[in-house]
């Protein structure tokens, strides 16, 4: 008797004005998603996984994020445990602020901490780079230490301030990069997931990190 076959994931990017979204929706078919680019309410909450992208400045985003109700999307799908994932500018405004040309910016404030200009010789920060995992990711499950990641960016956290207390609660699982300074690449924490690179630009390491995302959904 054959099995039934596997249904496929419900993936929304979310389409707020900013991120490469076609990239992103071809990158997650290949690895084995049903997408879709909508900023629709109902869709964007009620997907398996909603991948939030994110290129150029950080208050623009911000801005972008809340005219399309984004912020409280992604807040109410984590109230109830529904995967998220940022990527570029897509992670950045995760984080409390972002700090461009000397101006302070709110961010949705879900993870501590500030988003600031890279400290290193060379700005932006464009092209493949290693990363160090946490110890335990499933995100880069299956990936060798060497495996690069492509990266567009001239900001970055360098600094990871959440501590978490409980001992019946998981710790982030925070992955580094080095760009003259070291910086947060990759965070894991609960529902909600994050890449500072691109994997939907990354080839086969970023498909098979996506693939890692869409297996936990």
């Amino acid at each position: 008797m054959s099995s039934p076959l596997k249904t496929r994931k419900k993936v929304v990017v979310f389409d707020y004005g900013f991120g490469n979204v076609r990239s992103a929706e071809r990158a997650l078919a290949r690895a084995g998603a049903d997408v879709e680019i909508t900023r629709d309410y109902d869709k964007a909450l009620n997907a398996d996984g909603l991948l939030v992208p994110g290129v150029g400045a950080f208050a623009s985003c911000m801005t972008g994020l809340r005219e399309a109700r984004g912020d409280w999307i992604v807040d109410r799908r984590l109230s109830g445990g529904r995967p998220v994932m940022g990527i570029c500018v897509g992670m950045q405004i995760l984080f409390a602020r972002g700090i461009e040309h000397g101006v302070e910016s709110e961010g949705l404030d879900e993870w501590p901490g500030s988003v600031e200009p890279l400290q290193a010789e060379i700005v932006p920060h464009m092209g493949w780079n290693t990363v160090e995992a946490a110890p335990g990711s499933q995100l880069f499950a299956g990936l060798d230490a060497d495996a690069r990641f492509y990266f567009v960016h001239s900001y970055a956290v360098h600094d990871w301030s959440l501590e978490t207390h409980n001992p019946a609660m998981t710790a982030p699982k925070v992955t580094w990069s080095t760009h003259g300074k070291p910086f947060v690449a990759a965070v894991e924490n609960g529902a909600l997931w994050a890449t500072q690179f691109h994997p939907e630009k990354s080839g086969d390491a970023g498909a098979q990190l996506l693939t890692n995302w869409i297996g936990t959904l």
